[in-house]
């Protein structure tokens, strides 16, 4: 949940100013058939206090198209989908995740208690090896907790409880 007056952003493309940064909308399909079985996704890249992070949302295309990839630019953080069904696969977030290089990543949309029609996040960290894993055992963290590594650091925070 939420506090305060947040405002709310809908775009699927374009440049942003926002309070606190500039935000880039990249348009994406929520599937791997041009966006006609799920309709449309927005990737943003959020700019602010010397960080680029980057949040995937219901990313669902087998990969990145050049230009897509040229909007996102290089990254710090990137939030990423890798439960499968209605969005991409822990193989196919996995290959994402090494292309875009980003210093930190946070797998999002897996099975957890609270969520079970996803896949578990099992295939994205088999995936995944040979990156640091960093559980976290809460679902909140903070990026400055971990310093810059040579390569990707995976941030795994623990699922909240179910409501």
């Amino acid at each position: 949940m939420i506090g305060g007056s947040p405002k709310t952003i809908r775009s699927t493309a374009g440049i942003l100013d926002s309070d606190f940064g500039k935000i880039t909308a990249i348009a994406s399909e929520h599937d791997q058939a041009a966006g006609t079985q799920r309709g449309p996704n927005t990737i943003f890249v959020f700019e602010f206090a010397g960080l680029r992070v980057c949040h995937f949302g219901d990313f669902g295309q087998a990969a990145l198209r050049p230009e897509q990839r040229q909007a996102i630019g290089e990254i710090d953080s990137l939030f990423l989908p890798v439960g499968g069904m209605a969005t991409i696969d822990g193989a196919t977030a996995a290959a994402l995740m090494r292309r875009l290089r980003p210093r930190w990543t946070v797998p999002m949309h897996y099975r957890t208690p609270a969520i079970s029609f996803l896949e578990p996040i099992d295939a994205f960290l088999e995936a995944a090896a040979g990156t640091t894993i960093q559980p976290v055992s809460s679902p909140a963290f903070n990026l400055a907790d971990w310093p810059d590594t040579a390569g990707s650091v995976l941030i795994v925070p623990a699922p909240p409880a179910p409501a």
